[in-house]
């Protein structure tokens, strides 16, 4: 028979503790499209092996969000700078690295991701950056982000994504001692273009604690 979602109950709910990493699969439909945005957090103080493999998490995310490649590129030809931080240390994850998402449909729509049997990637397409590192029975890690593939700023017609989930990092989590200058420049691009186009937001639908975490959380 087919597998039931788990439902909490009072043989395996357990309260939540500050020691432990979370990770949070978020998403929903909405009119004007779908999201999928995948965030972990710590709120205690997370094992040095924990902010290592978040932090290479992050920086396989960031490397690929960055990347300019040439028009009609299979995604699979490129999937490998999501892991190549991770695999500088020996680590790695076993699942895909993205996938299509609809616009007001399908959460995972084909044909679109970097497996070795998606369509190559073009103008307009909307895909998952998602990786990830897991230690069974210890902590899980996925960062993910919606991107859409658009042209790079190049003299000749080439690619990059724009990432469109905003929702800050956990800086908790992050060893910037790892982090490259390119990657820490990237960062704090991305968090400015969080509050530019957040902060109003909030503060319109008087969301004062709320902004002033977003303000705290997108700090260069």
């Amino acid at each position: 028979p087919p597998s039931r979602p788990r439902s909490p109950s009072n043989g395996t709910s357990r309260r939540l503790s500050v020691d432990e990493m979370y990770l949070a699969d978020t998403g929903g439909q909405y009119l004007d499209g779908t999201t999928d945005i995948t965030r972990t957090v710590h709120w205690g103080v997370p094992t040095p092996l924990q902010k290592e493999a978040y932090t290479r998490v992050l920086m396989g995310n960031i490397d690929l969000s960055r990347l300019v490649f040439p028009p009609s590129t299979a995604g699979g030809t490129v999937e490998s700078f999501a892991r190549r931080a991770l695999w500088d240390v020996g680590l790695n994850y076993g699942h895909g690295t993205g996938h299509g998402i609809g616009n007001f449909l399908s959460v995972h729509e084909w044909p679109v991701g970097f497996q070795s049997n998606n369509v190559p990637l073009t103008a307009g397409m909307f895909t998952s950056i998602e990786p990830g590192y897991y230690r069974d029975g210890e902590f899980g890690i996925r960062i993910e982000d919606i991107a859409l593939v658009v042209e790079a700023q190049t003299k000749k017609p080439f690619l990059t994504f724009e990432v469109v989930s905003l929702v800050p990092y956990d800086r908790n989590l992050i060893d910037i001692s790892l982090l490259s200058l390119e990657q820490i420049q990237y960062l704090n691009a991305y968090y400015e273009t969080i509050r530019a186009r957040v902060g109003p937001e909030l503060l319109r639908q008087q969301l004062d604690e709320e902004h002033e975490w977003l303000q705290r959380n997108t700090e260069p």
